[in-house]
């Protein structure tokens, strides 16, 4: 039972501490959409999001104004695209039509976000993933709220090198398609090894094939939740630092069931995960870097930052998972740059770079976010950085992810702004040295031997 104490911290934390849920999203199966007509296929995509979705929105306002904890969006995430469309798409421009129906279904139901434009080809990829994969560019430019990934490695099958090849060279594609607008399709565009089929979080979001036909999953946020509490632990031992993450990761985790559940009901379809991560925004005081600052660092990047971030990662880890019997998606830490000001500044004073973001991403939740590069960057290093990536996922059976944005026209030091959530980033150095003889050499790393489990 609750009490008033709990009420009136529940209400500190999101009256002071930047206490919210970051989004509700629902996931939706188009399994059942396919049609060899690409006219069908389009018609029974938009009918079926938009007859579950279309009171996704005002159902997140009314709990809002209920139980008085914000939810900053409401997205949809959907069946990947690869697997729905094959039989209709014969051509990126085919796929580039079925992204012009979810961005209207995504409008029309009034959600910020929808996710799944999507293929998994972490063993190899068919023609229609190919060409879905080719399509992205010219999806993402031409659509507002549609958010793509491609899963390209897993620790069962090992990371697809020529996917790797090819995703170096679509990134920057999508750089150049939306270099008017600071080259904003990469941010909606993610590289994974080992992506969670049930992951709430934009631009990685879509729905598995092991879910059921609709979904509800939540994620909560609260950084500012966690560095207030610390505050009053400064100087303690590491149990008490450890102890004072998880319980208030339990009791944010708490705020963030209820909402899943009440949407549940509302809503009438089934409660999926709450996915606990602590995703920054660019606010002060709402920043993970503020947080590992707190434990005693004096800048993020400094000797210790991986430790303290593996720390904070398994206590909230562990605070979730006594909150609730559901906790999944990612759940720990995300670290991108653009959307927390602490990382912005921690770059801007040379403390971090993008080498020492990588050397973080082995224990966080995801991996290089919203990261900056230089426009110039060749195709075949941003292969190699998501094939770095990609290894330390495969290697340590957790998700990692790439979601760097080569800014066209800008170069190091120059700052770039994306609006909103998304916030603004400095563009980082890049390592100089090549790898294209590396990437170029085609075919499939393969799994570790620790995979072979059966």
């Amino acid at each position: 039972m609750i009490n008033i104490l709990e009420v009136n911290e529940t209400n500190q934390m999101i009256e002071q501490e930047k206490l919210d849920v970051r989004t509700i999203t629902l996931g939706v199966s188009l399994l059942d959409c396919c049609d060899a007509d690409l006219d069908a296929l389009n018609r029974n995509i938009y009918d079926k999001i938009t007859r579950l979705g279309k009171d996704l929105v005002s159902t997140g306002r009314e709990i809002e104004l209920e139980y008085g904890i914000p939810i900053v969006n409401k997205r949809i995430a959907v069946t990947p695209i690869a697997l729905v469309a094959g039989r209709a798409c014969r051509s990126p421009e085919d796929f580039v039509e079925v992204a012009a129906t979810l961005d209207k279904a995504a409008r029309n139901t009034g959600v910020n976000f929808l996710g799944g434009y999507s293929a998994i080809v972490s063993k190899g990829m068919t023609p229609t993933d190919e060409a879905l994969i080719r399509s992205i560019p010219a999806a993402l430019a031409s659509t507002e709220r549609v958010c793509s990934s491609v899963n390209l490695g897993s620790t069962k099958t090992g990371i697809n090198m020529d996917a790797v090849k090819l995703m170096g060279e679509i990134v920057r594609e999508t750089a150049e398609a939306t270099k008017e607008n600071n080259s904003l399709g990469c941010a909606k565009l993610v590289v994974f090894c080992n992506a969670p089929d049930d992951n709430p979080f934009m631009a990685g979001a879509f729905h598995g094939v092991s879910e059921a036909d609709a979904v509800v999953n939540v994620g909560v946020s609260g950084p500012g939740v966690i560095k207030h509490a610390l505050e009053g632990v400064r100087g303690k031992n590491f149990e008490v630092l450890c102890e004072t993450v998880k319980r208030t990761a339990f009791k944010v985790t708490r705020a963030g069931q209820l909402v899943a559940q009440e949407a549940s009901e509302r809503l009438g379809i089934p409660f999926g995960i709450v996915d606990l991560s602590l995703a920054p925004t660019p606010s002060v005081g709402d920043s993970v870097a503020g947080i590992l600052e707190e434990m005693g660092l004096e800048s993020v990047g400094a000797p210790g930052t991986t430790a303290a971030l593996a720390l904070l990662n398994d206590q909230v880890k562990k605070g979730g998972i006594m909150a609730s019997s559901f906790v999944g998606g990612l759940s720990g830490a995300f670290i991108p740059v653009s959307e927390d000001q602490g990382m912005i500044d921690a770059v801007n004073r040379g403390a971090l770079t993008i080498e020492k973001l990588e050397a973080m991403t082995c224990v966080c939740s995801v991996g290089l976010d919203m990261i900056a590069i230089p426009g110039d960057t060749p195709a075949s290093t941003i292969s190699g950085i998501i094939a770095d990536e990609a290894a330390i996922g495969m290697i340590n059976q957790k998700t990692t992810a790439v979601r760097l944005i080569p800014v066209i026209g800008k170069d190091v030091g120059e700052t770039v702004e994306f609006g909103g959530l998304l916030g603004y980033a400095p563009v980082q150095r890049v390592n100089g040295f090549g790898c294209a003889d590396f990437i170029n050499r085609g075919g499939r790393i393969p799994a570790p031997i620790h995979s072979f489990k059966n």
